[in-house]
């Protein structure tokens, strides 16, 4: 049966002496903090199955998370935030305590911001902003397209329109890039996030990556990358950190990047899996496999679009299909934001309503650029906490 839960807002200016608000210690792992807190690891770790456990793997460094405690300081409740959609749940019930996943609560707002570029766009804008992120994210949308080094003045110009969620009114998860402007030797450089949910340029041409757009040809989509779902089977909140292409058992599977295999064996719900390290930081995962190409085995080099495996049904699986995972240190990021090649140009009614997207966001721009505006983020929502009450069943 589907738990239900009832969501209460209390601010936390009311219960500042119940509530306490900590950041995740960098390195600090799970079954550490519950240690630390003298939390039952039996109930809260070795008793979950092996999904749950590979999601406690996810906490970030440095998040914010939230203790309840009682009157008499005994922990009632944490919330641990665990992708951008997906949050730990602990709360005490009946005496012993109890773990669930589920979906975060957050706030999403537009912001855009423009700036005079003195030394370099990421230097410039921490400097400006104050944040690394912003900073990463706007560099790493143009890295394999322009060169900063090369032609880059002092003087240029800058612009960015993203997306910020909040959670309790702190910012919470990478921004969302919607659309950015990068002025070398007086041309502009534009890229824009379309409705297909990949970016294009000011032609409507799909920005390189350097991984392939899909490891199976001509399979299909049959599901999305998303940080929060509930699952049909399992009946509980879980994470879909990848994407699964249907094909037929057998299909050759490719690499969509080379790098070098780290795993190639059987990791349990994961079936036949193989992973591959690649360049900055990056791993993609194959999951499901039917078997590995002969010669497939940890330590060997391979390279993009190199058949490794043939799609199966291993692991935990209703049907023949791969699934696909992108990593960066470690960290499940949706691989068709990022892994996408220059194989698309957009025609027909698909550039029209490109156009007027991107008309809208030009507009934008332009607008910040000529008023010079610097970044002002709006004040934060009053922090409240999230009491989050089970229902008995």
């Amino acid at each position: 049966m589907i738990r239900f839960f009832i969501l209460l807002l209390f601010s936390i200016a009311l219960f500042s002496s119940e509530v306490e608000n900590f950041r995740w210690l960098k390195d600090e792992t799970y079954l550490v903090f519950l240690e630390k807190h003298n939390l039952p690891t039996k109930e809260l770790y070795y008793n979950l199955d092996k999904d749950d456990q590979r999601l406690t793997e996810e906490v970030r460094s440095g998040v914010h998370a939230q203790i309840l405690r009682s009157s008499k300081n005994e922990i009632e409740q944490i919330l641990i935030p665990l992708t951008d959609e997906l949050q730990v749940h602990i709360f005490k019930k009946n005496g012993s305590y109890e773990f669930e996943a589920l979906p975060i609560i957050s706030e999403t707002k537009t912001e855009a911001f423009s700036l005079t570029i003195d030394n370099s766009p990421y230097y410039d804008i921490v400097k400006k902003t104050g944040s690394k992120k912003l900073a990463q994210i706007f560099v790493s949308s143009f890295k394999n397209s322009l060169n900063f080094k090369v032609d880059l003045r002092s003087g240029d110009k800058m612009a960015m329109i993203y997306e910020q969620k909040y959670r309790l009114g702190d910012i919470f998860s990478m921004p969302e890039l919607k659309a950015a402007m990068i002025e070398l030797r007086g041309k502009k450089h534009y890229i824009y996030l379309n409705n297909d949910e990949r970016y294009y340029d000011e032609n409507g041409h799909e920005v390189e990556g350097f991984l392939l757009a899909s490891p199976v040809r001509g399979a299909r989509i049959s599901s999305y990358f998303t940080k929060s779902r509930f699952h049909p089977i399992l009946h509980k909140w879980k994470a879909h950190l990848g994407i699964d292409y249907a094909a037929r058992r057998g299909t050759p599977v490719q690499a969509a990047g080379s790098g070098t295999i780290v795993y190639a064996s059987n990791a349990g719900s994961y079936g036949n899996l193989i992973k591959i390290r690649h360049a900055d930081g990056y791993e993609t995962r194959y999951a499901h496999l039917k078997s590995f190409r002969n010669g497939i085995r940890k330590g060997k080099s391979v390279k993009k679009g190199q058949a490794i495996a043939y799609v199966g049904t291993t692991g935990r699986s209703t049907g023949p299909h791969l699934h696909f995972e992108l990593r960066k240190q470690g960290r499940a990021i949706n691989p068709l934001r990022v892994v996408q090649v220059t194989t698309k140009k957009l025609k027909g009614k698909e550039k029209e309503a490109f156009n007027k997207l991107k008309e809208n966001y030009d507009q934008s721009i332009s607008l910040h650029v000529e008023n010079n505006t610097l970044f002002e983020r709006t004040k934060p929502l009053e922090s409240v906490c999230y009491l989050i009450l089970p229902k008995k069943v």
